[in-house]
Order: structure tokens, then C-alpha cells, then sequence
């Protein structure tokens, strides 16, 4: 008798997978995928597309993870959700988008630590 599998297969088999290139772009990919999710999409490898290294969830726990651990905090997770949905960094030279650059580069900066850990980010 087989035992049952609790997890799910991976997408990428044995093709070799390529990690972002920043948390940046790491995020902005979590946030499109999030995007399609909720208009229904499933996920399904692509001919000829890149594979990632990771879940669109690992980068969900790793942001997670940071806020119980109390390095990042609500501001900065609002600022990387409305920044993510919107597909552009908040522009420092925009009076309105100072304090909101700032929280943004915190996140991304403690992001990086974390997703370069797991081998997401290069």
C-alpha cells in the first residue's frame, strides 16, 4: 500500500528554477499572482517560462513571519500591499509618497534577508 501524499507536486520537475534577482521583484510577482488568484486563475507551469524557486505563499509566510517577529509592522505591510496591487514602488521625490517610500524600503530591505535565506533571491 502507498502512503498518502500531503503535498502538493511541484511545478518545475526537474527543470532548473531562477531566483528573482531582488525582493523587489519577488514582491511585485507574490502581488500579481494574488491578483489573478482572486479572479479566479489556477496556477499551471507555462511553456517556455521561467520557473521560480518558491510558492507564491513562501513569500506570503516570509512577510508574515517578519511581522510576528515584530520587524515589520502594519504601516509597512499596508505600504507593500497597495504598492504591490498598484505594480510600482512608491516614488520618493512625490511629497505623498515620502513617508510611504521609507516604510517601503524597510520592508524590502528586511525581505531581502529572509528570501535570499531560502534561496529565492539571488
Amino acid at each position: 500500500m502507498t502512503a498518502t501524499r500531503f503535498v502538493p507536486r511541484s511545478f518545475c520537475g526537474d527543470s532548473p528554477t531562477q531566483p528573482f534577482a531582488t525582493a523587489e521583484e519577488a514582491w511585485f510577482w507574490f502581488a500579481r499572482c494574488q491578483i489573478v488568484r482572486r479572479q479566479g486563475a489556477r496556477f499551471a507551469p507555462l511553456p517556455g517560462a521561467s520557473v521560480r524557486p518558491c510558492d507564491p505563499d513562501d513569500i506570503y509566510r516570509a512577510a508574515v513571519s517578519l511581522k510576528r517577529k515584530g520587524l515589520l509592522g502594519r504601516r509597512h505591510l499596508a505600504v507593500l500591499g497597495h504598492f504591490g496591487v498598484s505594480g510600482r514602488p512608491p516614488d520618493p521625490r512625490c511629497p505623498e509618497e515620502e513617508v510611504p517610500a521609507r516604510l517601503w524600503e524597510q520592508a524590502i530591505d528586511r525581505l531581502t534577508t529572509v528570501l535570499q535565506e531560502k534561496g529565492i533571491v539571488a
